[in-house]
């Protein structure tokens, strides 16, 4: 790895406050590596939910595992922790919450869970980079805990790129073999494990470093903007910041019951918003593995439902306002 992977390495970590951090090639990479750092594999099975980008259930399937989905709870769109222990079966050896949109899952009853059933925690943390949980850095929470740094992120290194951070040594030191081709040492044509070649570039690094610098002042700046849109909207249902959250906001997720009129009204005037995201339980890929329409009633209602308004740390105030005046002008009549 050059200088600037493994200063930016170091750096990252101690954001999140964790001892390690694992640079890879995306976010996905990510949770493929740390589901492999935990020796899961053909077999076994992991909880996840299927309200979230389908990367996350991908993963599972790469390393030959089998995804098991928890819905997901209206408030906060996170993994509903009540429903776990149903879903924990003598194959379970993995939880993956995701920390969605940039909102953190309720860890403590989670990690709770886990421990009881000797579990391992692997967080998908792709959307909530600066994220807290009860005071603490969404990357300190779980065993391990996997970013993205796609060009949408909060911070991006302006193609795909990922991490994985944790304070657990000996998988951190399985996390550099596995996305360095199985290197395990100073000769590098000498290879301990069948690994991968999932390196974080030079490059990405780089702009990573300088990038880091500014993200505690850009996640304000989200939140000013999510402010604005929460106190000045009307008519639609509001993210909810749990008081024990500090919400970073990758996505500002309204819902409102005629969702699809206010996206064409907002797109004709030239308002972008987006749907994140379709169900992975009703992804045709998965329809194939026998999952279907009716098994998760709280994801299927919320993929209804949501809208993304505009929301980036440089959307400027003529923006914000045009952006809540556009919206309220259908509310205000619909």
């Amino acid at each position: 790895m050059g200088d600037n992977v493994l200063t930016f390495e170091k750096e990252f970590a101690r954001y999140c406050s964790a001892k390690r951090c694992i640079g890879v090639n995306s976010g996905e990479s990510a949770l493929q590596l740390a589901l492999l750092a935990c020796d899961i594999g053909p077999g076994d099975e992991v909880i996840t939910v299927p309200f979230t980008f389908i990367g996350t259930a991908n993963a599972i399937i790469h390393i030959g595992a089998k995804p098991v989905f928890v819905d997901c709870e209206l408030k906060t769109y996170n993994i509903d922790a009540r429903l776990l222990k149903e879903a924990i079966t003598s194959k379970t050896k993995a939880i993956i919450p995701v920390h969605l949109f940039g909102h953190p899952a309720d860890m403590d009853p989670i990690n709770e869970i886990a421990d009881e059933h000797g579990l391992w925690v692997i967080t998908d943390a792709a959307e909530a980079h600066g994220a807290r949980y009860k005071g603490r850095m969404i990357g300190s929470l779980g065993h391990l805990s996997c970013f993205s740094f796609y060009p949408t992120k909060n911070i991006t290194c302006l193609g795909d790129g990922g991490a994985v951070v944790t304070s657990v040594e000996d998988l951190a030191e399985k996390l550099l073999m596995f996305r360095d081709c199985g290197r395990s040492g100073s000769n590098r044509y000498e290879h301990a494990v069948i690994g991968y070649n999932k390196r974080m570039s030079e490059i990405s690094a780089a702009i990573l470093r300088v990038q880091l610098k500014h993200l505690d002042n850009w996640n304000d700046r989200r939140r000013e903007v999510a402010s604005r849109y929460r106190e000045e909207i009307v008519g639609v249902v509001h993210p909810f910041e749990a008081p024990w959250a500090y919400h970073t906001y990758y996505l500002y997720v309204v819902r409102s019951d005629k969702r699809d009129e206010l996206k064409g009204f907002l797109g004709k005037r030239a308002v972008e918003t987006g749907i994140h995201f379709n169900p992975i339980h009703l992804q045709p890929c998965y329809m194939e593995m026998g999952f279907h329409e009716g098994m998760f009633s709280m994801s299927e209602k919320l993929h209804k439902e949501v809208l993304s308004l505009p929301m980036h740390a440089n959307l400027t105030k003529e923006e914000v306002d045009y952006v809540i005046a556009t919206t309220n002008s259908f509310t205000k009549s619909s």
